[in-house]
């Protein structure tokens, strides 16, 4: 970017006056629902990531006793 965009960019963002807007409770209430939704759905993914791996390595832990039952079974 060249030196007077970068300038003319930082005097209109200081320049700006914040907006005096009212958010009523029920878009207040929706933008949380949302919000919550979103988190939960982040931390659901996070935590499935976590968690899958080691419930596989429970599944091959538990794998060679069921194989070495069922293939006693089979000599018999």
């Amino acid at each position: 970017m060249r030196p007077l965009a970068m300038v003319i960019i930082a005097a209109l963002t200081l320049a700006a006056t914040p907006a005096m807007a009212y958010v009523g409770p029920g878009a207040g209430l929706s933008l949380l629902g949302a919000f919550w939704g979103l988190l939960v759905a982040i931390l659901a993914a996070v935590a499935f990531v976590v968690v899958y791996p080691i419930r596989r390595m429970m599944r091959a832990r538990k794998r060679p006793a069921q194989t070495l039952e069922q293939g006693e079974a089979a000599k018999q």
